[in-house]
């Protein structure tokens, strides 16, 4: 099985009660735990989409991360708005992780059954608020490691198995696709792409959770999802 959840705003190492945003999330922490033990296998494997821990620096963001990995099955990440901790050179972190867990940046790893590529994205031009003179030269560089996301995805996927797409922000404003869905949709294989990031009830009500263009979209936040791993659709 291939599950998936974002947002977890985990904060072991500087408590940072979850609640003050809402009373559902509540012991957030515990719910997610409980819930996750319950249904992931330990072959399983488990697409984090960013938001992972409140840590500003890598030694606090390790708490956060062996929580994540005493739980079961193998996971991937990517960093999201939150993280830090982490930084778009994901390389020089990948030693200091846990042994079940494998940080993506602008690149892609082999599921098996399936291959999971990812990078954080960006708001995009059509988002109001969105300032060119600062938003404009990373909303270019998380299109460039988008690109290159899939086209490792697409050289280890080989033609014989079905591409996950994994961003933080969402690829869509309004129901209205941005260019990270054109990017995606043109890419042959992607079949499934999970996201985060949304919190507020009008966003999730409005947030594409549908299959466009054959590729399956899938808002993962934990407060979407009722704090608890689903399973990955689209790739059957």
């Amino acid at each position: 099985m291939i599950w998936t959840i974002s947002d977890l705003h985990l904060s072991h190492a500087r408590p940072k009660p979850m609640d003050i945003f809402g009373p559902h999330w509540k012991d957030h922490a515990e719910r997610i735990a409980a819930a996750w033990r319950a249904r992931v296998a330990a072959d399983d494997w488990v697409l984090v989409a960013g938001d992972i821990s409140w840590a500003m620096k890598l030694p606090d963001a390790l708490l956060d991360l062996r929580w994540i990995d005493a739980l079961p099955g193998r996971k991937v990440l990517i960093r999201g708005n939150h993280d830090y901790w982490c930084s778009r050179r994901v390389r020089p972190l990948r030693p200091h992780l846990p042994p079940s867990l494998t940080l993506l940046g602008a690149d892609a790893c082999d599921l098996g059954t399936a291959v999971v590529c990812g990078t954080r994205g960006w708001i995009t031009p059509e988002v109001p608020g969105y300032t060119p003179a600062t938003d404009e030269p990373i909303y270019l560089r998380e299109l460039g490691m988008l690109e290159r996301a899939l086209a490792h995805a697409t050289s280890l996927a080989a033609g014989q198995k079905p591409i996950i797409v994994m961003l933080h922000y969402p690829p869509f404003f309004t129901q209205q696709p941005t260019e990270f869905v054109h990017r995606i949709a043109a890419c042959p294989g992607v079949r499934a792409c999970i996201y985060g990031h949304l919190h507020r009830r009008q966003d999730h009500e409005h947030a594409v959770n549908r299959i466009v263009d054959g590729i399956s979209y899938q808002l993962t936040s934990a407060d979407f999802v009722q704090f608890g791993p689903v399973a990955v659709r689209g790739l059957l």
